[in-house]
């Protein structure tokens, strides 16, 4: 056995950064440690496994490079001796580097290689542990791997042994009598050699056996046999890695279905076209409920190319009675704009404000302020038929995009009302999706496409066009369903609250029997 370099050799002068070997867990990209993201976060480069959720990558910053080392299905498979020279050419030329591993990096994940060949470099490093797939089966798919009857130990065992390995083969005999569960890695496409191995040694073929492939992630599958049958299972069912075999009596302990895969949206992929920074609260909603959601923005919002407009609405607000809101964006792009030219709050002072809806109304919360009015119907109309019955002779500011209906301002003027409007922040389309998105919707491999307004219609039509009909479309209101049907697509649902919660209701309600209560 090699001798490792000492701690003093990572003393290098030539090191300036640091590689960190992050273990990025099974596949939920909520299992990713704290310190794993921060690291993620500092990154220059990042290497990560194709067995690591690309959801972990938002973690990492833009300018980070990030490159994919390879594996099941792709054409080409990163050598572990370019992975090694990667990671130490990027460490000495500055750069600071996190190689993404899935699971966790000391359990079958070759660290050792890794910083045997950072150490010999003189190169600092890092390991921060991760969740191990056979942990995560515990949670995931609800069998305890330990159990004060049964289980007082587990064995974490390679399905795939290195016929080179230096130290001794797998003992299948103490194996076949260990006193508790084991659970392999690695074990589908050598099912039939290490099932049989152990029943030869004497472990009973009727001993129970789980298969999970792809534990915590949205299209998870398990499935129960015995050690007898697992391979004719495997066979029969063309299973396809990763997946983690348990084996033992504690399989037998676990429910027919887990909390993971009883998720009203297990399995349903759903597409958010909000904006990206938009798009989280409907994003959580979704994956709490079990959905795999993408992200594919359909507009973008930006501010407007002359604050000019605006700013002299600002420096005007006293001649103003309301403060009109349309949108979220609205709020934020005006108040942040009111602070960058040395205003505050109490340049509002004496002004009423109205919200179009319950999420206008939050993102006036955040700072520190409540609407006065809001609409039992989250539209203009709803909003104008408000505001109406007080509008006369009263001066209104509408903080607008940059396109958009002008209902709101024309029934205000028809209430008797001055009206004046300002662009506080323009919405563009996005021209192009991206390729892996398109290819998804068209193949049928995208179930649901939320729509959230109008623009956002307009946009998702003109993206994708005729692929949109592979999948079923949610919309958040009646006018965002007029603009999808004058465009040809009649939405599958449309919520009844127009909001994001009212959005997901009408998915799930959707999804229920028709002769559910």
């Amino acid at each position: 056995m090699s001798r490792l370099p000492t701690a003093t050799a990572m003393n290098h002068p030539q090191n300036s950064a640091i590689v960190y070997l992050v273990g990025a867990g099974p596949g939920d990209p909520g299992l990713i440690t704290i310190r794993g993201a921060e690291c993620l976060s500092r990154a220059d480069l990042v290497l990560y496994d194709y067995l690591v959720n690309p959801a972990i990558l938002r973690y990492a910053r833009p300018t980070a490079e990030l490159i994919c080392l390879g594996g099941h299905r792709f054409q080409r498979v990163m050598a572990q001796e370019e992975i090694n020279a990667r990671m130490v050419e990027a460490a000495r030329t500055g750069r600071s580097v996190v190689r993404l591993k899935g699971g966790d990096p000391d359990v079958f994940g070759r660290t050792a290689t890794e910083t045997h060949a950072l150490l010999a470099a003189g190169i600092r490093y890092e390991t921060v542990p991760g969740v191990t797939a056979a942990l995560a089966v515990a949670g995931y798919a609800g069998i305890p791997i330990t159990h004060a009857d049964y289980s007082s130990a587990v064995a974490l065992v390679t399905g795939h042994e290195r016929q080179d390995k230096k130290g001794p083969p797998l003992d299948y005999e103490a194996l076949a009598e260990f006193p508790g569960t084991l659970i392999f890695y690695m074990g589908v496409t050598t099912a039939r050699q290490w099932s049989e191995a152990l029943i030869r040694r004497g472990k009973s073929a009727e001993t129970p056996v789980a298969v999970v492939r792809r534990c915590s992630w949205t299209d998870q599958q398990d499935f129960r046999c015995t050690l007898g049958t697992v391979a004719d299972e495997i066979f029969a069912r063309k299973l396809r890695p990763p997946a983690v075999i348990v084996i033992g009596e504690v399989v037998g302990l676990a429910a027919e279905q887990s909390w993971f895969t009883a998720r009203p949206l297990f399995a349903t992929r759903v597409l958010v076209t909000r904006p990206r920074d938009q798009a989280e609260n409907l994003v959580t909603s979704l994956t709490e409920l079990g959905a795999d959601v993408l992200v594919q923005p359909a507009i973008e919002i930006s501010p407007p190319t002359d604050w000019a407009a605006v700013d002299r609405a600002l420096l005007g607000l006293e001649h103003y009675d309301w403060l009109v809101f349309s949108s979220s964006n609205g709020v934020r792009m005006l108040l942040e704009r009111l602070m960058q030219i040395g205003g505050d709050l109490r340049r509002l002072g004496k002004l009423k404000l109205a919200a179009i809806g319950p999420g206008t109304a939050d993102a006036l919360r955040r700072y520190c302020l409540r609407a006065d009015i809001i609409p039992s119907e989250y539209r203009a109309e709803a909003l104008a038929e408000s505001l109406a019955p007080d509008a006369q002779g009263q001066r209104f500011l509408l903080a607008r995009a940059s396109r958009g209906r002008e209902v709101l301002a024309e029934d205000l003027r028809a209430a008797g009302a001055t009206v004046d409007q300002i662009v506080v922040y323009r919405s563009s389309d996005v021209d192009h999706p991206e390729p892996q998105i398109a290819d998804a919707l068209a193949s049928g491999r995208i179930h649901w496409v939320t729509v959230t307004s109008s623009a956002i219609a307009t946009s998702v039509v003109r993206m994708f066009g005729a692929s949109l009909r592979k999948a079923r479309i949610a919309s958040i209101s009646p006018i965002t369903s007029g603009v999808l049907r004058r465009l040809g697509f009649v939405p599958a649902v449309e919520a009844t609250r127009y909001t994001i919660d009212g959005l997901v209701e009408a998915i799930l309600r959707d999804r229920e029997p028709p002769d559910a209560a």
